[in-house]
């Protein structure tokens, strides 16, 4: 099975100059816990996921409660965004988010962000299979 197979194309992305205030709304609308970030061309730069915007928060609190909502996504994303071709077979995103410690990997086209797949797709899927087989 390849990654093309279980990726999910209506990625959401956020820009590095968008401010941290933006992506938790956008966070919470969606029901995701991180997003790519893209160039103005689609290209991926990293990612920035609840974890990074906890961690703005908690360096903002030991600095005396500075603004952390005012902070823009490049401060606070993590680089690079780990990334997997469509054509990969899914096993291989698998290993790749074990080994890497993520539980989403964008998926490319071209260098050009054209998917995502998680760790939850590829368990539904064997599980489909099993429960199938």
């Amino acid at each position: 099975m390849r990654v093309s197979d279980l990726m999910r194309g209506d990625v959401q992305a956020v820009h590095p100059d968008e401010t941290l205030a933006d992506v938790v709304e956008e966070l919470a609308d969606a029901h995701i816990s991180g997003v790519p970030v893209v160039d103005r061309h689609g290209k991926i730069l990293g990612v920035v996921s609840t974890t990074d915007i906890l961690e703005a928060q908690a360096e903002s609190l030991m600095a005396g409660g500075g603004l952390w909502e005012d902070r823009v996504v490049e401060d606070v994303m993590t680089r690079p965004g780990l990334t997997i071709p469509g054509d990969a077979d899914v096993r291989e995103a698998a290993q790749r988010m074990l080994y890497g410690e993520v539980h989403r990997l964008f998926v490319e086209t071209d260098g050009v962000l054209a998917g995502v797949i998680s760790q939850t797709d590829i368990v539904r899927a064997f599980a489909a299979h099993r429960l199938a087989g």
